[in-house]
């Protein structure tokens, strides 16, 4: 009963107005700024290495480690495990839907983004604050202070580790020891979770900066080496590729009724999309906001390159995995990490599985570092600094319930709740727009942009 209401709650969520909202709005963004994160692309790159930013200004993090802390919460299981289960439910056409929301989500980091570090709070002992709310509210004033309340409360909801210690589980019991009664047992799952709550303590005990330190060290390595395992799947597979794309073209468009017909493919298409890269969600605006620059455009443009690292290039290597491998149509009753792990066991045997194994652990622990700052963020900002000091031992207790609960519940739930936080962040940045705009026309003709790059003034 519990599942066929959070099914009706999602299904409502991410109906049509959701897709006019995300997809509408990523269309906006894109056009009113005259595609401004694509055409200074090289511009963000350089923020990212730090050839260009001094590293001056409020705030706590430099640009390439608030990118990192960003990425930590989305690359992950978001990634392995979230397009998995978007293949399972609406088929190779979603992966189509899921690129054009990535292409729509740059414009849409970029907006929402600049805000989140335009209007950042800082608090009486210095500490810098930042996220859709305080967009909302100090963006546009009391009136909309009900928006901002909606985003902190579904951010607490959606902002539980549950799914990533969920599926950890799932690697351990299904994947690399399948078969042993024992880890299939609950207390083997009380145990774990147990455990997995204490290294994560570990590390969030330690703030935002050792989150983003550990984000900063472990994330490149872990994508640049599941990048490289999914190349080699691919080339070992590469007289299959061209069929999967023809398959992912043709899916996105034809009424399949095994998937529910061509808007269901869109919805699941779009709301996985937005699930594994945050674009319009509002979740890596708290990330970038605690950048340390006093130059917003400059981090909206760093926000920018997250959709194309996250969903155009490790999403696209998980789903093109697990098409030419043709898992999708043989493990009937897979879904989630268990299916992407098939797909690379199918490709490299049992070395394969556990090599992603290794990865989905790491990216997992990473996600759920960043997951207690977003969640201890909007905790703080509706009960106040006191109060939210007992926050870590609340996420820790989160933590050891993922491990026992059901993965199609939890799933739901963040998918609803991710839903929810759309809505504040999308009607901000869209009715403040014209604010980034007037602050980008002032950065790309101003000095510190001209000196690095010897361009003229932009005609945004």
């Amino acid at each position: 009963m519990i599942e066929e209401w959070i099914n009706a709650f999602v299904g409502f969520i991410w109906g049509k107005p959701m897709l006019i909202l995300l997809v509408g709005g990523g269309l906006f963004f894109t056009l009113y700024g005259k595609l401004t994160p694509f055409r200074y692309m090289a511009h963000s790159v350089k923020l990212l290495t730090g050839k260009v930013d001094d590293g001056s200004g409020h705030g706590d993090l430099s640009h390439r480690k608030a990118l990192a802390a960003a990425l930590s919460g989305t690359l992950g299981l978001g990634n392995i495990a979230g397009v998995a289960l978007a293949l399972s439910a609406g088929g190779p056409g979603a992966v189509f839907w899921m690129w054009l929301t990535a292409l729509l989500g740059v414009s849409t980091k970029f907006y929402t983004c600049t805000l989140g570090v335009m209007y950042r709070h800082k608090d009486a002992k210095g500490n810098v604050h930042g996220g859709p709310m305080y967009t909302v509210q100090h963006g546009l004033g009391p009136k909309f202070k009900w928006l901002a309340v909606m985003f902190a409360i579904a951010g607490l909801m959606g902002f539980v580790p549950s799914f990533q210690i969920n599926q950890l589980g799932a690697v351990v019991q299904t994947q690399l020891f399948p078969g042993v009664a024992w880890l299939e047992s609950s207390a083997f799952s009380w145990g774990m979770g147990i455990v997995l709550a204490v290294f994560v303590g570990m590390v969030i005990w330690g703030g935002l900066k050792r989150v983003a330190d550990v984000a900063g060290a472990l994330v490149p390595l872990m994508a640049g080496s599941y990048m490289v395992m999914a190349v080699a799947a691919l080339a070992l597979n590469a007289e299959r590729v061209p069929g999967v794309f023809q398959s992912i073209f043709a899916s996105a468009f034809s009424p399949d009724a095994m998937f529910g017909g061509v808007l269901s493919v869109i919805i699941i298409g779009v709301s996985r999309g937005a699930f594994s890269n945050e674009a319009g969600i509002g979740t890596e605006v708290m990330a970038h906001s605690a950048a340390k620059t006093n130059e917003p455009v400059r981090e909206g443009l760093v926000a920018s390159l997250g959709p194309i690292i996250d969903t155009l290039i490790v999403c696209s290597c998980t789903a093109l995995v697990i098409l030419v491998t043709g898992v999708l149509d043989q493990a009937e009753g897979m879904q989630g990490v268990s299916l992407t792990m098939a797909a690379f066991k199918a490709a490299f045997g049992a070395p394969g599985a556990w090599l992603l194994a290794a990865q989905v652990l790491i990216l997992s622990f990473t996600t759920v570092f960043t997951f207690w700052y977003y969640g201890y963020k909007c905790f703080v900002y509706l009960f106040g600094e006191k109060v939210g000091q007992y926050y870590k031992y609340l996420y820790l207790s989160l933590v050891v319930l993922g491990a026992v609960v059901s993965l199609d519940v939890v799933f739901l739930f963040l998918i609803g709740a991710y839903g929810l936080m759309a809505v504040p962040t999308m009607v901000s940045g869209l009715l403040l727009a014209p604010k980034v705009n007037q602050a980008a026309k002032a950065y790309f003709s101003g000095r510190r942009y001209q000196s690095h790059s010897g361009s003229q003034a932009t005609n945004l």
